[in-house]
């Protein structure tokens, strides 16, 4: 199959732990390649946020991501990129008009507007996999949420109108049917990760002998990053390091690290809080694999990444019962679920584990296996080709009709 895939902000190249950077581009990268592996042809459409890059760069064999001139040559927030989304799908159409795709794989609800524009009358089906929706960003950040206003509507217009939706968890399947998505459309397959990569062995960054607590991912309030600072009052004599957000010297100046560092101290664990700055996507294996426990408690979480490599891991994790995290971490089993933004219990799962260095072990041996036996990538891609190959063999969108919303 030729398969299209538009990821309009989270491009694959990029390394994540930046402000639009995180589980979005890993998860495209790692997609486009599996299916490449299994014989497929796969082309990634991502805006183009420079003047300097080529049109077209080879991610992997049979792997090609294309730089979509649509909106300034520079790095836009992506709550700020809609209105280049019109010239996003006004491109995509005129390339596609003659030489269309099998199927396309939009990543997020913009690229869903993007795919529905291009691929109107030109019988190409559309899959939908949204990532995150603005519903629950919403009801969980009120007035802080930073969306644009259009994107609860355009959501339920993408949802109701590609041919297949593609959702990493029960959480968005209800969350989707309450959007008024229809249930025939949707099919559920979970996020994966590379399990030749994160794995319980290999290379382990140094520690001290204390306890080592991680927090890996995006320096965005949501992330839970202030409830872990404040259990830390509660969890003696451990050390927490905090990856994420920009590298370098220009860490100092981030407004959130700047945000935790206060409420480290004002908690009275500044000495045993680290922050080490974003840190790339190769060097995540090793320093996950020098933590006792990985702590990963958001507010709200699409599907949970994270989680889930450091479990590939062989690392126990203490997660917020939210989202995928639900289904990823098998309470009591492979780790222990809290709930979010309650600080005194997470202190009592950690210090739970630290306790005992054998069911630590035990958790951490469950975990690779689980990771190992639902969440690999190989699986991963099969499942989602099943999906492109129902709606081609059906000839969803053959007619260029699509489905009424």
């Amino acid at each position: 199959m030729k398969i299209a895939m538009v990821s309009e902000h989270a491009n694959p190249l990029a390394s994540a732990g930046g402000a639009d950077s995180g589980g979005q581009n890993v998860h495209v990268a790692a997609l486009a390649r599996g299916l490449a592996a299994q014989g497929h042809e796969v082309t990634v459409y991502t805006r183009r946020e420079s003047a300097h890059v080529p049109e077209q760069v080879e991610l992997a064999e049979g792997v090609s991501v294309v730089h979509v001139p649509a909106g300034p040559p520079r790095c836009v927030s992506k709550d700020d990129i809609l209105p280049c989304i019109p010239d996003f799908g006004h491109w995509l159409r005129q390339r596609w008009t003659f030489q269309p795709p099998d199927v396309v794989h939009a990543h997020y609800w913009m690229s869903g507007l993007a795919a529905l524009a291009a691929t109107r009358g030109l019988g190409v089906p559309v899959v939908q996999t949204f990532h995150a929706l603005g519903v629950v960003k919403q009801r969980h950040q009120g007035a802080e949420d930073t969306s644009p206003r259009e994107r609860p509507q355009a959501e339920g217009l993408v949802a109701r109108r590609v041919d297949r939706i593609i959702a990493t968890c029960r959480d968005e399947v209800q969350e989707l049917t309450r959007m008024n998505a229809p249930p025939p459309s949707i099919r559920t397959v979970p996020c994966g990760v590379d399990t030749a990569v994160f794995r319980p062995d290999g290379p382990v960054v140094p520690r001290p002998r204390r306890a080592r607590l991680l927090s890996i991912g995006r320096l965005v309030p949501r992330k839970g990053v202030g409830t872990l600072i404040e259990a830390m009052r509660m969890i003696p004599d451990a050390e927490l390091i905090v990856a994420g957000g920009p590298a370098g010297h220009r860490l100092d100046d981030d407004p959130e690290v700047h945000r935790l560092r206060r409420a480290a101290s004002e908690a009275g664990v500044a000495g045993r809080v680290r922050f080490v700055g974003g840190v790339s996507h190769d060097e995540v294996p090793a320093l996950m694999r020098s933590a006792d426990v990985a702590v990963c408690v958001p507010w709200y979480e699409p599907f949970g990444m994270v989680a889930l490599e450091a479990m590939a891991c062989g690392v126990p994790v203490v997660a917020s019962a939210v989202g995928g995290q639900r289904e990823t971490v098998a309470h009591g089993r492979t780790g222990l679920l809290v709930p979010p933004r309650d600080p005194r219990t997470l202190a009592v799962a950690v210090n739970t584990l630290l306790a005992e260095p054998r069911l630590r072990a035990a958790y951490g041996r469950a975990s690779a296996e689980r990771a190992r036996a639902l969440y690999g990538w190989e699986r991963v891609c099969a499942r989602t080709r099943s999906v492109y190959e129902e709606v081609v063999a059906g000839g969803v969108g053959a007619s260029g009709e699509r489905k009424a919303s």
